[in-house]
């Protein structure tokens, strides 16, 4: 039996797609990016060697050939700590060629969202990300069942339609 295939794996191989929903205002607290931006430092946008990433490249690549990613974000506000240092960061994604959307939460109530986030890609693999009550990473779950396929890349859609683009997102 083999491995499951990684994100990073899904991405490389991405022929027209991949969607990322965010459903969490909090992710891996300890992580070093979020607690020195919390210590305030703030990427100069300029200087992009400095803040350019492995994962930024795959993005990139996988953008550059065509494939369209998407990533909404249903928050809360006002904004977590951690949401507002994501919205902080997120020029990184679109510089890689991510397209980006935010949708406050409570404009989310009519909609079926499933429970956790995910990734799809092409519209057929789904990979499912679990996360503790704290925010860390547990583990991921590829998920073949084809009705929990169709939820997920219906909730994205209903969420992308309502979501509004980073460039006008502001911040509560």
């Amino acid at each position: 039996m083999s491995a499951a295939p990684t994100l990073e794996e899904l991405i490389g191989s991405a022929q027209r797609s991949a969607v990322h929903l965010e459903l969490r205002d909090g992710y891996m607290r300890d992580d070093p990016m979020f607690l020195s931006w919390q210590s305030g430092h703030r990427h100069d946008q300029s200087d992009k060697t400095s803040w350019w990433s492995p994962w930024l490249d795959l993005i990139a690549t996988a953008t550059n050939r065509g494939v369209v990613v998407r990533r909404s974000r249903v928050v809360s506000e006002p904004l977590s700590e951690y949401t507002r240092f994501e919205y902080d960061v997120t020029f990184r994604n679109i510089a890689s060629g991510e397209d980006v959307r935010w949708l406050a939460r409570h404009r989310a109530t009519g909609l079926a969202l499933p429970p956790n986030d995910f990734w799809l890609v092409d519209d057929r693999i789904l990979l499912v990300h679990h996360f503790s009550g704290e925010g860390d990473f547990v583990d991921d779950e590829i998920v073949a069942d084809i009705d929990t396929v169709e939820l997920c890349r219906s909730a994205f859609d209903a969420v992308w339609r309502l979501a509004v683009p980073h460039a006008e997102y502001k911040p509560s």
